[in-house]
């Protein structure tokens, strides 16, 4: 199959069509180097130059302080979930916002690591809402409060940070990282696996505040050591080379093309809603996953009436050009995750598709 089709995987995610592109007239030669993106020296100063624009961009769209470094690692998001508590607990104890999967998993890996408790675990109500602020167990001592701002498979969305007072605030965001607009300087560290909204797989993105950094212990791994990552500049081993240079690229693209993290917010609450609508007006047919208060823009979850209609749909779906739609096993059902890079245009697609399903079965 050559021709594209519209892609709706929860991760790796579709990337921006002009990236691929632009990646693919560029993968034998770089212009100006004579060599592959795959092939330069990560001490060069061509890579050199890749690394310095995707942190300019990612501080450019995101409106990073100086004050925060940001970091280019390997491991994903899971490696994450115990580089946090590894450098940032020093002896004290953490509180977890649990919202979904990813947020279960990561207080997991925490109390491996060392002190870590429930500040709030939605899993009796099967992770469809985030928690009221009144609800909120927090220590008034806690090292940091960890939250996970997307989660992909129940499709719960934070649409604003928990009220954690002057608590460390760390984020999940890996799944609508640069999606919105969000004010950094309400963190103390954020990280995101690339392969949602950022780039391919291969490398994670961290932000944290300088004044953290000072919390890692002086016995730590080399690799899982976020002040020596930050003195390095992310180049203490080799980092993951073409990843950076794709997320260098997707940031361009955000910037130039799309007109900034305002503009992309205007376009992904655009998508959802056009989805959401079709579930709401069905009339039970398709049964949204999450709370609607807190139903996520990044990934649209929802039921059919029974197993075999969902299979049907799915079948379907791949014969209209629509793939990735079957949800995560732990819930089943249907899940369109719709990225940064998906369009309107496949959007709109897949609602024509849920609407005409829809009217010859229900």
């Amino acid at each position: 199959m050559t021709q594209r089709v519209w892609n709706f995987s929860a991760g790796p995610g579709m990337l921006p069509l002009s990236v691929l592109e632009e990646a693919q007239r560029d993968l034998l030669a770089l212009p100006g180097v004579g060599m592959s993106v795959l092939e330069i020296s990560h001490r060069s100063k061509w890579f050199d130059a890749i690394i310095e624009e995707a942190e300019q961009n990612l501080r450019d769209l995101l409106r990073i302080p100086p004050h925060y470094k940001v970091l280019f690692l390997q491991g994903g998001a899971s490696l994450q979930f115990a580089m946090v508590p590894m450098n940032l607990l020093g002896g004290g104890s953490a509180d977890y916002i649990v919202t979904g999967s990813w947020g279960e998993k990561a207080y997991k890996e925490a109390v491996k690591v060392g002190k870590a408790r429930l500040a709030w675990n939605g899993k009796a109500e099967n992770y469809t809402r985030i928690p009221r602020p009144d609800e909120l167990e927090l220590d008034p001592n806690a090292a940091y409060v960890h939250f996970t701002s997307n989660e992909t498979i129940q499709g719960v969305q934070f649409p604003a940070e928990p009220p954690v007072g002057d608590r460390p605030l760390v984020c999940d965001a890996s799944s609508d990282f640069l999606s919105r607009p969000i004010p950094i300087e309400r963190y103390a560290l954020i990280y995101a696996g690339a392969q949602k909204n950022a780039g391919p797989a291969g490398v994670t993105i961290v932000i944290i505040r300088e004044d953290m950094l000072e919390r890692t212990p002086e016995n730590m791994p080399a690799m899982l050591d976020y002040r020596l990552q930050a003195e390095n500049r992310s180049l203490y081993n080799t980092p993951p080379v073409f990843a950076i240079y794709m997320v260098m690229l997707v940031t361009r693209w955000l910037r130039d093309t799309i007109g900034g993290l305002e503009r992309m917010y205007q376009i992904n609450r655009e998508k959802a809603n056009l989805l959401y609508e079709v579930i709401d007006q069905s009339e039970g047919f398709y049964r949204g996953h999450a709370n609607p208060e807190y139903r996520s823009i990044m990934n649209v979850t929802w039921r059919l009436p029974s197993e075999e209609l969902e299979k049907e749909f799915l079948k379907e779906a791949e014969a209209h050009q629509l793939y990735e739609l079957k949800g995560h096993r732990s819930v089943g059902g249907c899940r369109a995750s719709i990225y940064n890079a998906m369009p309107l245009e496949g959007v709109r697609a897949l609602r024509e598709f849920m609407l005409d399903f829809w009217r010859r079965k229900a």
